[in-house]
């Protein structure tokens, strides 16, 4: 299956439709006024579909399985045709059209089943997906326009030369995936002046600046002690983002003193030093975070 722990998890719904095509009027009045001899249709397919979608991940080999939360199946009957209109809702990491579509078909195959003793002519057709939402595709900033950042590696190993950086490349390649320019990219010992100038020079320049490292609580790590003085606003839910999802993946995330805050129109992130700690931090928030651009512009929420 793909792989999809790198995700966060967000509202996703679908809606898929099918249509199930009788032959002759008197079935339709059948239906209607449930006199089917195998009972009631309706009832009978709605109960299927909903057994279906919760069991999508059995019969289809790269689905994953996810929490149901919600299902709703309706009907309309328009001539000789019913069409099926099948809803599903999660809250987790991966959508859920393939199961409202599975969950369609099966209503659709069980009304089928259950109307062949009366009607020998039935076709079912046009099973498709008509909606879904949530996940990458609904939050997109692609109208954004096009925005640089800096990359600030803070270590004294790594600018000693005794280590190389591997956080801030990846950092850089997380931006350069989500159309961000990079302007900047410098490695710095782990000093509070040295730091807390990086900030304040770059942000006059900048749209964002990421700093990775200092951020522990060694002696020398001193990279929120460096910014949170002159960052104008704090944004805790950002900072509490990038916790809570290195939370779930690690137990030593709660020790990290990410920061993040703006100063004028500039974002300023703090991240871990490590890769990984970078790395899931950038998960955490990206490409989603780049909706501040849109409100520090002025636009609506």
């Amino acid at each position: 299956m793909v792989d999809i722990t790198h995700k966060i998890k967000t509202l996703r719904t679908a809606t898929a439709t099918a249509i199930v095509k009788v032959s002759k009027p008197e079935t339709i009045e059948t239906l209607q006024n449930n006199l089917v001899p195998k009972g009631n249709v309706f009832e009978m397919a709605k109960t299927a579909g909903l057994f279906a979608v919760k069991n999508t991940h059995t019969v289809i080999p790269d689905c994953h399985p996810l929490p149901i939360e919600f299902t709703s199946v309706a009907y309309t009957i328009e001539g000789l045709e019913v069409h099926i209109i099948f809803n599903v809702k999660t809250i987790y990491k991966t959508g859920v059209e393939v199961e409202a579509m599975h969950g369609a078909s099966v209503v659709a195959l069980t009304m089928y089943d259950m109307l062949k003793p009366i009607d020998k002519q039935i076709e079912i057709g046009t099973i498709k997906l008509v909606e879904k939402k949530g996940g990458k595709s609904s939050f997109n900033n692609k109208q954004i326009s096009t925005l640089n950042a800096s990359v600030i590696v803070c270590s004294d190993s790594i600018s000693d030369g005794k280590k190389e950086d591997f956080a801030g490349k990846a950092i850089i390649e997380k931006l350069e995936a989500n159309d961000v320019s990079i302007q900047n990219y410098d490695i710095i010992p782990d000093e509070i002046e040295l730091i807390r100038n990086k900030a304040i020079a770059l942000s006059e320049t900048n749209n964002l600046i990421i700093f990775t490292g200092g951020t522990g609580l060694s002696y020398r790590d001193v990279t929120p002690e460096a910014l949170e003085p002159i960052l104008e606003r704090r944004i805790p839910g950002i900072e509490e983002a990038i916790r809570s999802y290195g939370q779930d993946r690690m137990p030593y995330a709660m020790l990290s003193r990410s920061v993040a805050g703006t100063i004028g129109n500039c974002l300023v992130l703090a991240l871990p030093g490590s890769t990984n700690g970078a790395k899931e931090s950038m998960d955490a928030v990206f490409p989603h975070v780049l909706h501040i651009f849109k409100i520090l512009r002025g636009q609506q929420h």
